[in-house]
């Protein structure tokens, strides 16, 4: 009965988004209630479920506040670059040009920012390419596929100092199995490109593979000369060139800067921020990373603000595009508040540990749908290391895996589920706004998780 209940917001929540009958917000909202009964017969006795509430949802609204800012201000420059690119027309698609912006360019520009930002600028372009539904959503979450790297690797460091193991040396191993899921999933994207419409031709599929390979293998190869919180940004950063330059090959070295110089801007803005030493930052919470004055979030708005000033009727775009992110922005605070009352009340824990002690001498092959799950229902790989790291390195420790094995496990598999999660893929299908449901996306998302399963396990086996 405890069991039952304590799986019941996240079985309910995955059911009702996968039926497709219910939005992200009702459905959240019906979790939430459920996650009441969940928490009372989980927390501790010397506890109250009104304390977990007033302790959990403040650090929430927090949290979730970043990935918000960062989400809105993403939109802010989107709009400015295609105003000042002069990119208001719909763009031909083409299988080279979806590619580039689902991948190459859109890692690159999550391994700068984070939060799923790479996701809404792909999302964004394929919109403007005339590409919707669930296909479009799921192209534009392959943007996600270096969260372990992402926003410069807060989330692996994070996941490092609670396994107790030096981060350049685990994230050096999470680099193996993610570079094979990135060799896998060429197929996976080539069946979403003709799902899409444009089915790439032989030619295209061997160039597509040449770069995925070259971008493998930079992300193994790196951790060797530079530190690991700059590989995901250099390794996507060349392969997105070369990609860009394929898909839309410019007349003139003055015609690529023209039609560069915002990302390099903001590129340069955003790594700049990085290096500014202990910059000011709001701290309500001591326990939890404060809000720098030097943010992901901060400069985006900066920029984008600069940008559209410098335009007619630049400032009078901010609230066309501020309210496109209403809907995300209330479906991503309402699973952030889900996720911590969950982790606060012990409910996500217990779930992990009633999954190992069910699996017996298997325990070992719980590691990554547990790495997994973390990931898709906290929303990012911070939440998911933070929800159970200490749960799966524990675990690694019991039954005499390598020191660097369980956690680097988590810390692949988190980051994928990150990348599908349930807070990020409603918060895209809200920007879409054309009645896709998470639902459909996961489902067309399948391929994609069985092979972070296949490749999570195939690890565990030949390193354990």
């Amino acid at each position: 009965m405890t069991l039952a209940l304590q799986a019941a917001p996240l079985l309910l929540l995955l059911a009702l988004l996968a039926s497709g009958r219910m939005g992200p917000l009702a459905a959240c909202g019906i979790a939430l209630l459920a996650a009441l009964p969940a928490i009372a017969v989980t927390m501790p006795e010397s506890a109250t479920l009104i304390g977990i509430l007033l302790h959990e949802s403040p650090r929430a609204a927090f949290l979730a506040f970043q990935p918000i800012a960062v989400v809105s201000g993403g939109l802010l420059f989107h709009t400015a670059v295609v105003r000042s690119q002069g990119m208001a027309a719909p763009r031909a698609p083409t299988p080279a040009r979806i590619f580039a912006v689902a991948l190459p360019l859109g890692a690159f520009l999550e391994s700068v920012t984070g939060f799923a930002v790479g996701a809404v600028f792909a999302l964004s372009a394929l919109h403007g390419m005339r590409i919707g539904g669930a296909v479009a959503v799921a192209l534009a979450m392959q943007a996600l596929v270096l969260v372990p790297w992402g926003g410069l690797g807060p989330g692996s460091a994070l996941g490092a100092v609670l396994a107790g193991v030096p981060a350049q040396d685990m994230v050096a191993l999470v680099a193996w199995p993610n570079a094979a899921w990135l060799l896998t999933l060429a197929p996976v994207l080539w069946w979403l490109q003709a799902k899409a419409g444009y089915p790439a031709p032989p030619r295209e599929k061997a160039m597509q593979a040449l770069i995925l390979v070259t971008l493998a293998v930079l992300l193994v190869a790196l951790h060797r000369i530079l530190p690991f919180e700059t590989v995901g940004v250099v390794a996507s950063g060349i392969v997105a060139v070369w990609a860009l330059w394929r898909a839309d090959r410019p007349r003139d070295l003055a015609t690529a800067l023209r039609a560069s110089w915002p990302y390099l801007l903001v590129t340069v803005c955003l790594l700049a921020a990085r290096l500014v030493p202990n910059p000011p930052a709001f701290r309500p919470f001591p326990e939890l990373p404060g809000f720098p004055i030097t943010h992901v979030a901060v400069v985006l708005w900066i920029v984008a603000l600069g940008l559209l000033a410098a335009q007619p009727q630049g400032l009078a775009r901010v609230s066309t595009a501020l309210h496109r992110a209403l809907r995300p922005a209330a479906a991503m605070m309402l699973y952030v508040l889900l996720g911590r009352w969950l982790a606060g009340g012990g409910v996500a824990q217990a779930l992990a540990q009633s999954l190992i002690e069910s699996t017996g001498d298997f325990a070992a092959y719980a590691l990554v749908p547990i790495g997994f799950l973390a990931g898709f229902i906290t929303g990012s790989n911070v939440g998911g290391n933070a929800a159970l790291m200490p749960v799966q390195v524990a675990l690694g420790a019991q039954l005499g895996l390598p020191q660097l094995l369980a956690p680097a496990l988590h810390n692949f598999t988190s980051g994928a589920g990150a990348g599908m999660s349930i807070a990020g893929t409603a918060m895209l299908c809200a920007l879409l706004a054309d009645r896709t449901r998470p639902g459909q996306v996961w489902r067309v998302m399948l391929p994609s998780m069985a092979l972070v399963m296949l490749v999570g396990t195939l690890t565990l086996i030949f390193l354990r």
